[in-house]
This record gives C-alpha cells, sequence and structure tokens, in this order.
C-alpha cells in the first residue's frame, strides 16, 4: 500500500465528470448536525472556490442551526438560498438534485449505504463520513456502490482522516518499507468518557427520539466499537495492509444501563487475527471518570511506533514536520483529485473496515468465534428498507452466550 494520502486508487479519471480548473466549487450537506456542520466548514477551509450550496436534513431545527452557524462563520461562500433547502426523508434526494460538484455524507451511519448509492446514481463526487454502515448489508452495498463509482469516474473520500493527516502517512509508509522489521502484533485503543444523549420529550415518536438519540441505537450507529473506535481498527490494518480473519471479544453493558443509552454496550475489549497469525489488540470505552486513551501501537520484529510520530528500534525516527488540520486535508485531496483529473476512491477500503470493526461487534454480543466470512455474508440486517415516524420498540440488550450469530 503507498504511504499518500491519496494511496487508495489513483489514475486518470476514465471520463470528464468535472471541469477541471473551475474556480468555483459547488458542495452539498446531507446531514446538517455537528459533524456535518463541522465538514462543510472544513470543505471550506480546504478551497478558496468552495461554495456551500444546498443542504437537507430530516430535522427542521438541525437544518435551521445548521444554516445560521454557517451562514456567520462562511460569510459571502454560504450561498444555500430558501429554495435549496430541504428538510424530510427526501430531503437527500432533493439536495442530489441540485447542481452541486461534490456531496458531504454526514448523517447517523444507518443511512450512509443508501445515500453513497444516490449520490454515485446522480453522478457527484462525495465525501462521506465513517462508518460506512451497521450491517453487512450496508458495507456488501458501499463495495458495489465503489465499483460503480469507478466506472463513472466518481471521486470518494472517506472520514477516516488519519488516512490524510501528514505525520500518519509518513510513519506508515516507513513501517511498509520494513522500518520496525516484520510487524508482529498491533494495539488500539479509544477509551473516553460519556457523550451526549438527548433526552426525549412528549412529542417525539420513538423512531424520531431513536433518530435524534442515534449514537445509542445499533440500527443507527452501529454501536461504539463501529461507530468511533473504527478510526484506530482502520490504522493497525493499515499497518497490516490487510483485513483481519476473525474476531473474539469480551464486551457489555456495565454502567450506562439507563434507558436513555438504548441498548448499545460501554466496553469492548477485542482480538482479531489477520491471516498470517498477527493479532491487533483492541479496546474501547465510553464511562465517565475512567482512564483516557486514544492511541495505536504497531509492534515489529526490530522495533515499534505509535504509527504517527516515531519509531523505536534499529531504525529511531521522529515526526518533526507541520501537521495541519486532517479535517481539512481529506477535502483537500478530495478537490485536488477533482481539480487535476487524477482519481481516488476509499470506499471499499472503508467498507472493509467498517466490517471490520462490525465483526467485532458480532463477537462481542454473542461471546463466540466470528470470522471474517461469517460477518460479511450475515443476514442480519438492522437497518430497516422503510422508516417513518412512528413506533419503534428498542431492541433488548445483548447477552454474550445468549445471543445467537444471524
Amino acid at each position: 500500500m503507498a504511504g499518500t494520502a491519496a494511496s487508495a486508487v489513483a489514475m486518470a479519471i476514465p471520463k470528464a465528470v468535472f471541469a477541471k480548473g473551475s474556480a468555483q466549487i459547488k458542495v452539498g450537506l446531507i446531514g446538517c448536525g455537528g459533524r456535518g456542520t463541522g465538514a462543510a466548514v472544513d470543505s471550506f477551509n480546504a478551497d478558496p472556490g468552495v461554495v456551500i450550496w444546498a443542504m437537507g436534513d430530516l430535522f427542521q431545527d438541525r437544518l435551521n442551526s445548521s444554516r445560521q452557524t454557517l451562514k456567520d462563520n462562511l460569510k459571502d461562500r454560504y450561498q444555500v438560498a430558501d429554495e435549496r433547502a430541504f428538510v424530510g426523508w427526501d430531503a437527500y434526494k432533493k439536495v442530489l438534485a441540485q447542481d452541486i460538484d461534490y456531496v458531504i455524507l454526514a448523517t447517523p451511519p444507518g443511512f450512509r449505504s443508501i445515500h453513497l448509492r444516490a449520490a454515485v446514481d446522480a453522478n457527484k463526487h462525495i465525501f462521506t463520513e465513517k462508518p460506512i454502515g451497521t450491517d453487512a448489508f450496508g458495507v456488501r452495498s458501499v463495495i458495489e456502490t465503489a465499483g460503480l463509482a469507478a466506472q463513472k469516474g466518481l471521486n470518494i473520500v472517506a472520514g477516516t482522516q488519519r488516512r490524510h493527516e501528514m505525520a500518519y502517512n509518513e510513519c506508515i509508509k516507513r513501517i511498509h518499507d520494513g522500518q520496525i522489521g516484520e510487524v508482529v502484533a498491533c494495539y488500539a485503543y479509544w477509551n473516553q468518557g460519556g457523550l451526549w444523549d438527548v433526552a426525549r420529550t412528549a412529542e417525539m415518536t420513538d423512531v424520531e427520539w431513536q433518530l435524534r438519540n442515534w449514537l445509542y441505537f445499533t440500527w443507527i450507529a452501529g454501536d461504539i466499537i463501529v461507530e468511533q473506535h473504527i478510526h484506530n481498527i482502520d490504522v493497525c490494518n493499515w499497518a497490516m495492509d490487510k483485513h483481519p480473519v476473525k474476531a473474539t471479544s469480551l464486551a457489555g453493558r456495565q454502567v450506562r444501563t439507563d434507558p436513555k443509552y438504548g441498548h448499545i454496550f460501554d466496553h469492548f475489549a477485542t482480538e482479531f487475527e489477520y491471516e498470517n497469525g498477527v493479532k491487533t489488540i483492541s479496546m474501547c470505552r465510553q464511562i465517565d471518570n475512567t482512564a483516557s486513551r486514544v492511541a495505536e501501537r504497531i509492534i515489529g520484529t526490530q522495533g515499534s511506533s505509535d504509527a504517527n510520530t516515531f519509531i523505536q528500534g534499529a531504525n529511531s525516527w521522529k515526526w518533526e514536520g507541520n501537521r495541519p488540520n486532517p479535517y481539512v486535508e481529506e477535502h483537500k485531496h478530495l478537490i485536488a483529485a477533482m481539480r487535476n483529473g487524477t482519481y481516488i476512491n476509499e470506499a471499499k477500503r472503508v467498507a472493509e473496515t467498517t466490517l471490520t470493526a462490525i465483526m467485532g461487534r458480532m463477537a462481542g454480543y454473542t461471546g463466540a468465534e466470528v470470522t471474517w466470512d461469517m460477518a460479511m455474508n450475515s443476514q442480519e440486517k438492522l437497518f430497516p428498507d422503510h422508516l417513518e415516524f412512528g413506533p419503534k420498540p428498542i431492541m433488548p440488550v445483548s447477552m454474550p452466550g445468549v445471543t445467537k450469530f444471524s
């Protein structure tokens, strides 16, 4: 695997889907929460030609808040007229019908595969947040969509921003070049306190409350190992230049047992094993008043590394350069591919890392050893084919040794 930020794929664009050299780049935003609004600002900071042109969200209040924030911060480069601001279940379709050059997909993960396919069908370049789904159906859909995007020459960049960080790229390149010898073990951590939650009001239906409180429902978010810990797992897959073949996990719901936390777990400790026997030890936790650690560690036969700032051992090295904001850099790399006629498509790669995390979740929920093939071929479908406001019972909390793999 190449060490550059655009390493997923680099080739000539098969067909002209963007006017190279065009001064203005019109960006559409689908999903106007905090991450979507932040991604719109990142795109603004990535290139002086970017204007925010169209926006859509399921909820009017989220759309209004995001519009005001962008209007205040982006000034004349915020150009979303009222007729290009959409609300409702079909808001994403209306954004994609606009004259935009690329779209930011920042709704909760359960929607991602649907919106990604719609964006490719609409011939738009794409920045998609991670993860790209919550179940194997979503992963398989995205892998198929990645192939269709390649046929059309549509660039796709994913929000695994470490892949676009200069220090990570240089360090991983050195690991691939053998500067810590053969990789024999990896460690991945995202341990922190709790996150936000949204109180339910009397007016909210089950579906509205779960969507507004989406972090705590596996069908929307994938659980913490998928929604958040994917970043660290991705670095280990990157260092190994492959995905693991099986997983076992000790996981549970120890502290966040209040119904406001839905049915997800609050900790996972997972062993991923690659085909050559190398293992990644993965830990993630969201529990208040506990030690925090967000990091990766790669161990080789001749040294070790944190995958971004140093190598210790026979070929010691330390990053001493600048570290531009990777949240901005990922948009720069997408825009550069659009402007210069090169091609980047990270969809299949982020799909494989998403499935890695889902495999770990399945192992944690069931207590079983789960293989890659089991996970990829799973018939468990969490995200419904049809959604509307109304009742939706909360899935029971999984119990290792009782919950069965599907």
